[in-house]
């Protein structure tokens, strides 16, 4: 059990079922049985969540810096704040947000929902490893906590220059250190390797053409999935031999880094029958996918539509209409789909969904989760193939790195040459 402020709501049993509840903005929200941890637990993740609404921060405008100051606020406040600056901070030159946003998003949500309320100036150190351990608990890697932990610093640091916090509270922050390999119950990541060309080839017949024209070119080029999926005709560069494509934006161009992709003989062929009119327009469109698709279907139709169907008008303004542009998380899913097709169960596959036993379903789960390949170990398989035949240098430059430690994580080594040398010498 906890202690509330007055101006806080109050944790409450409603009788007739034995629940707690609690009033917030004059809604109820049911907790659980009354008086149990799990219905203390979300009693203060919601007042967290409403201390971090717009509406609740109590600020003063600071004119000469033209930044949003809590007096002494909140983790929830501060994180708030914080987000607000990311969201015009971290930017592509187009104006898109990156990656980081994302990345922002799941460090920061259980430093809310544990210390919301806390004043930032209190966070300290066991604080940190407290957030720390929930991110163990829940089964993420090593290297992905000890990033998450970097960016709750990062926005410690950012409060400190704002004036938010005192600086001793940054400071005291970086002193817990990272998590060492082998020295936690935190899982090492798995290692993302290349995938096999019979595993992409088996998929082709499940995706639609703007997918498998990503796909190869992926396997051709090395490029990233994001520097893929928002190809344009005014991006590439065709007056030589070998076209140069130049994203408009990619995951180092905050750096100033100009990335280009070689686009060779079989790559300008993937490419042309996509190159539009209109030169700002995407080379592989969604919506374009979901017409053809549509107009299979018609087409396939074993009966002819009923007049209710023919006069049936389409939504003005559907939950989820098609795009013009793939994102990389779209593209995901597609091959994940397409995979799961692929490489059925030979006994499960065969069995309605609705009939699978809770066991069942967890072993289809693991069945797919095997055979699934993502986008970005085509960027793996290129680049073995590169340094394979070309070397590291070779590789290196191709996928864009300023470092070739970097392309090592990617190439990976040819053991075949290994054998043969040593079955000589060794």
């Amino acid at each position: 059990m906890s202690t509330r402020s007055a101006s806080q709501p109050m944790y409450r049993l409603y009788k007739p079922k034995g629940l707690a509840v609690v009033r917030i903005d004059g809604k109820d929200f049911y907790l659980g049985k009354h008086g149990s941890p799990e219905s203390w637990e979300r009693y203060h993740r919601l007042l967290a969540e409403r201390a971090s609404s717009p509406a609740s921060i109590p600020v003063v405008a600071d004119a000469g810096r033209n930044q949003v100051i809590a007096s002494n606020p909140t983790v929830a406040e501060v994180v708030l704040a914080f987000w607000n600056h990311a969201q015009t901070y971290y930017r592509h030159a187009d104006g898109s947000p990156t990656a980081e946003i994302d990345n922002l998003k799941h460090a920061l949500r259980p430093l809310r929902l544990l210390y919301g309320l806390t004043h930032a100036r209190e966070f300290g150190p066991m604080a940190l490893k407290n957030v720390r351990q929930s991110m163990i608990d829940s089964g993420l890697a090593r290297t992905t906590i000890n990033h998450r932990v970097g960016k709750v610093v990062r926005v410690f640091r950012w409060a400190v220059e704002n004036e938010l916090v005192p600086a001793s509270t940054h400071h005291a922050l970086t002193a817990v250190t990272g998590l060492r390999k082998g020295r936690t119950v935190a899982p090492e990541p798995n290692p993302v390797r290349p995938v096999a060309d019979d595993a992409v080839d088996a998929i082709r017949p499940f995706v639609t053409r703007q997918v498998w024209a990503m796909i190869e070119l992926q396997r051709l080029t090395g490029a990233r999935p994001g520097e893929i999926v928002i190809m344009r005709t005014s991006d590439i560069d065709r007056t030589g031999q070998a076209w140069v494509y130049r994203p408009s934006r990619h995951k180092t161009d905050h750096h100033g880094i100009d990335r280009q992709i070689v686009l060779g003989p079989k790559a300008q062929v993937v490419v042309e029958p996509w190159l539009r009119a209109d030169p700002d327009a995407f080379l592989f469109q969604p919506r374009e996918a979901v017409e053809s698709r549509n107009i299979k279907r018609r087409a396939s139709r074993q009966t002819p539509m009923t007049p209710s169907q023919r006069a049936r008008k389409l939504k003005a303004r559907p939950d989820r209409p098609p795009g013009s542009c793939y994102s990389k998380n779209a593209y995901r899913t597609a091959i994940w789909r397409a995979c799961d097709r692929a490489f059925l169960h030979p006994v499960l596959s065969k069995i309605d969904r609705a009939e699978l036993t809770p066991e069942q379903k967890a072993e289809l789960i693991a069945w797919r989760k095997v055979r699934r390949w993502h986008p970005h170990q085509l960027r793996h398989t290129a680049a073995t193939a590169i340094r394979a035949r070309f070397g590291l240098e070779a590789a290196q430059v191709i996928l864009g790195h300023s470092k070739a430690d970097v392309t090592q994580v990617y190439a990976e080594r040819d053991l075949a040459k290994a054998h043969e040398v040593m079955r000589q010498i060794g």
